[in-house]
C-alpha cells in the first residue's frame, strides 16, 4: 500500500511514534509519502526518517492518509485531501481524540490489519460556506463546524438565521455554532450541543452564550440551507471554519449547506462509537474507586 502522512509539527515529545510508524510501515514494505513540513520538524529533532517522497499542499496520491497527532491534525489532512476520495486513518497523540481514535500502542495490530483488509470506512458529511467574501471561499469546507463569533471583547452580535429561507430566529449571543455530527462532539458539545451519532444525515445549530435562556440547539436535517445575517456593534464578526478564522464585514451574507462530497474515516474492524463516546466521555467512571 502506498500511505501519504500529515503529522503534528508541535510536539516534539510525541513524535517518537512517527519512528515507530515508519519502522511498522516499512516492515510491511509500504511506500511512504510524507508531508515535507512534517519531515523537516522530525529531521529537526534528530529522528532518522527516510521518506519515498516528499510532498507539499495537495500535491499527493496514496492508498491511505495518516494523520499523527490530535483532531486538529487530522481537520488539517482532511483539508489536504478533499475531494480526493483517500480514506484518512487518525493516530492520536493529542488529548481526546474523536477522530483520532487510534492510540499509539494499537499501531502495530491495527496496521496488521490494514494489511489484511480487516478495517471499515466511515463516510462523513461536510459542510460549505458560501459567501462573498474571497478569503473564505479559499477553503470553505468544514468537517466538524463552521461558526459565526463576536470579536474579541466586542458587545454580542445579532444572527437573523434561515431555514431553506424561512425564518427561524435571531440569536442575540456571543456566536452559533453550524456543526455535522462528526462536530457534534467538538466545539458544539462544549458549548452545550448535542451528541449527534455519526451517519444520521443532520446538522446542529448550537448558539455560544445567548442572551436569552429560552434559546435551545435544533437539529436539522443536512440537505437543508441556513442562511445568516449578521449584524454587530463593530460592523464586523469572525467565521471559524474548522478553528480557522477570518474576519468578515456586517454586510456578508453567510449560506451554509451539506458539500457535495465526504470524508472518508478509516475505523478498525470491530469500533463501535459508542465505545468510543463512553471511553473518551468517561461515562460511568468512578474516581471513587
Amino acid at each position: 500500500m502506498k500511505f501519504a502522512i500529515f503529522g503534528n509539527t508541535y510536539q516534539a515529545k510525541k513524535s517518537s511514534h512517527a519512528v515507530t510508524l515508519f519502522k511498522l510501515l516499512k516492515k510491511q514494505g509500504a511506500e511512504i509519502g510524507m508531508c515535507r513540513e512534517f519531515y523537516q520538524f522530525l529531521v529537526s529533532e534528530n529522528m532518522d526518517i527516510k521518506a519515498d517522497q516528499l510532498f507539499d499542499g495537495d500535491d499527493f496520491t496514496a492508498d491511505m492518509v495518516i494523520s499523527i497527532g490530535g483532531d486538529g491534525t487530522f481537520l488539517k489532512a482532511a483539508r489536504r485531501v478533499g475531494r480526493k476520495g483517500i480514506p484518512i486513518l487518525g493516530i492520536n497523540t493529542g488529548r481526546l481524540g474523536f477522530l483520532a481514535d487510534i492510540s499509539p500502542e494499537e499501531m502495530e495490530e491495527t496496521f496488521d490489519e490494514i494489511q489484511n483488509g480487516r478495517y471499515s470506512v466511515e463516510e462523513r458529511s461536510v459542510l460549505q460556506l458560501i459567501c462573498n467574501d474571497k478569503h473564505l471561499q479559499d477553503s470553505p469546507y468544514a468537517l466538524n463546524e463552521i461558526a459565526i463569533l463576536k470579536r474579541d471583547s466586542s458587545s454580542m452580535i445579532s444572527i437573523r438565521t434561515a431555514i431553506n429561507g424561512a425564518y427561524l430566529n435571531t440569536y442575540q449571543a456571543d456566536g452559533l455554532v453550524i456543526a455535522t455530527p462528526t462536530g457534534s462532539t467538538a466545539y458544539s458539545l462544549s458549548v452545550g450541543g448535542p451528541i449527534i451519532v455519526p451517519h444520521s444525515n443532520t446538522i446542529a445549530i448550537t448558539p455560544v452564550a445567548p442572551h436569552s435562556l429560552n434559546v435551545r440547539p435544533i437539529v436539522i436535517r443536512d440537505d437543508w440551507e441556513i442562511t445568516l445575517d449578521v449584524e454587530s456593534r463593530s460592523h464586523n464578526f469572525l467565521v471559524a471554519i474548522d478553528g480557522r478564522s477570518e474576519t468578515c464585514k456586517e454586510t456578508t451574507q453567510l449560506t451554509i449547506r451539506r458539500a457535495d462530497y465526504s470524508i472518508k474515516v478509516v475505523k478498525r474492524f470491530n469500533h463501535i462509537f459508542f465505545d468510543t463516546l463512553r471511553s473518551k466521555m468517561m461515562w460511568g467512571a468512578d474516581g471513587r474507586r
